[in-house]
């Protein structure tokens, strides 16, 4: 696996944090779990229960040494989810992103995420009581603004 990384942006390698100084490429030889830093949610920014869900998996990726509470967390706030949204496409994603998680295949679940961000948004939007009702339901991180962002997490 090759990455390509410009000047001042890091990546996360299997918990280390690496910076570079320049435009880099690295190549990956060996399995390693990555993630870009073009992919990190802040915490202000997980802001619906798909990216509060996102931000609890991106930590075990982050903080290994922290993945049991992280992993606890992923399965609360999926339970949480399941228990508060009948739309069937999200329902499907977050059964499937808590069996990646299990089976420890941490990136697809975040790609799997990003990918139903559009739809969950188009939800919140249709039904806002709903979004905000879901919000309050979730147990595990305070519950926060439905406003949308533009993070590319």
């Amino acid at each position: 696996m090759r990455l390509s990384l410009r000047a001042g942006e890091r990546v996360f390698v299997n918990g280390a944090v690496l910076r570079v100084d320049r435009k880099v490429s690295l190549e990956l030889l060996n399995d390693a779990t990555f993630l870009l830093e073009t992919h990190v949610l802040q915490a202000e920014a997980a802001t619906t229960p798909l990216r509060q869900l996102y931000f609890a998996i991106q930590a075990i990726v982050i903080e290994p040494a922290g993945a049991e509470r992280a992993r606890d967390l992923c399965r609360t706030l999926q339970a949480g989810i399941l228990d508060v949204v009948a739309d069937p496409e999200i329902r499907e994603g977050v059964l499937g992103v808590g069996q990646l998680v299990e089976a420890g295949r941490l990136i697809e679940a975040l790609k799997l995420l990003r990918g139903l961000y559009p739809h969950e948004a188009a939800l919140l939007a249709a039904t806002p009581q709903a979004g905000a009702g879901a919000l309050e339901a979730l147990p595990g991180l305070p519950a926060t603004s439905t406003k949308s962002h533009t993070h590319p997490a």
